[in-house]
């Protein structure tokens, strides 16, 4: 039997911020990046630990080899082609369950990217991570638009 997936209350961290990006790579190409290679862009090699599918674990560390920063979740939605949808524990959000979602819309000049990043519970928290999710994007599009 399914268990209902639980997204986490975020009515007390109202901390939130969007990165949008025109991307070069397909859809399916984009998806397969956030479901299966977490570790191609945004995961030191070898440390995602992941099986594609709603209401399963996640882990994975950023960082470098001699400084690793672990990251904690559960997938919410997954959405072939479209969305996926998934929370983020970790030492840079005070240990407090976020929510990462990324949307992949087709537009005439390639895919745009929407990526949703909610639950913070300061605003200090959040700034950090908006200067970080841009360069990520970047390096996303980087790895799947030489695919």
């Amino acid at each position: 039997m399914d268990q209902p997936v639980r997204p986490p209350d975020l009515s007390a961290r109202p901390h939130e911020l969007t990165v949008e990006r025109v991307m070069k790579a397909s859809p399916s190409l984009l998806y397969a990046a956030w479901t299966q290679g977490l570790d191609l862009w945004l995961a030191v090699p070898g440390s995602v630990l992941m099986r594609p599918a709603v209401n399963e674990p996640l882990y994975f560390d950023t960082g470098s080899a001699d400084k690793r920063n672990p990251h904690y979740g559960r997938i919410l939605l997954l959405e072939q082609d479209r969305r996926v949808e998934f929370t983020w524990v970790t030492a840079a959000t005070d240990g407090v369950e976020t929510v990462v979602a990324a949307e992949f819309r087709k537009q005439p000049r390639g895919i745009r990217l929407r990526l949703r990043h909610s639950g913070f519970p300061t605003a200090a928290i959040r700034d950090l991570h908006q200067q970080v999710w841009p360069e990520m994007l970047e390096r996303l599009d980087e790895v799947t638009g030489a695919a």
